[in-house]
């Protein structure tokens, strides 16, 4: 069982970090070979629609020369791929928004001189964010975005871990957000089982 998790957040201790470490030790529990890849680390340029990458079936193929080859390396491997990002303005943040645009068109190739494949057809997709309003208020416009992402790519969506940070007062290391977050951890497990 390999999961790819696309780690978003601009902050290396942020709320979302703290939600995923009890997330990812219960995945480890069950054996589950993980690859966190922070994204701010690396250079990754935005998507310019230049289409190049759609007339190649073989492999992502974009043309541009920087980190993104890690991530669709990773994920070509994975069984599961978790989005984790805290949410800015109903959305991902910019650097992760950057890396969705790129495995949209890198991975599905739908748009050049043919239809070509869909590379990552039938992988598991799961959300894991945090946000400052309530959950539907707060992440309700990013999950609808990533379920739709998820069906034009052929992804089978497992749903969203979301936690609530009110006024920087909620404890994402508590023992109720703890428990959700292992809960997460299993039905992801079980999808893959």
């Amino acid at each position: 069982m390999k999961i790819s998790i696309l780690y978003g957040s601009l902050r290396d201790n942020s709320n979302t970090k703290k939600l995923l470490l009890p997330f990812m030790d219960e995945l480890k529990r069950h054996k589950a070979e993980l690859d966190f890849i922070t994204v701010k680390n690396l250079h990754i340029e935005p998507c310019t629609a230049c289409w190049v990458c759609q007339d190649i079936f073989s492999k992502p193929g974009c043309p541009k020369n920087d980190d993104m080859n890690l991530i669709y390396d990773s994920v070509q491997k994975a069984d599961c791929i978790v989005f984790a990002s805290p949410v800015y303005s109903w959305y991902c943040t910019p650097p992760f928004k950057a890396v969705m645009d790129r495995l949209v068109y890198g991975m599905n190739k739908y748009y050049g001189k043919e239809p070509g494949p869909c590379l990552w057809k039938n992988k598991k997709l799961a959300l894991i964010t945090t946000c400052g309003y309530e959950i539907e208020a707060g992440a309700g416009v990013f999950e609808e975005g990533v379920r739709r992402y998820a069906k034009h790519s052929n992804l089978h969506y497992l749903g969203m871990l979301a936690v609530r940070d009110i006024e920087s007062k909620t404890a994402f290391t508590n023992d109720k957000t703890v428990k959700l977050a292992k809960q997460f951890a299993n039905k992801v497990i079980s999808s893959l089982e």
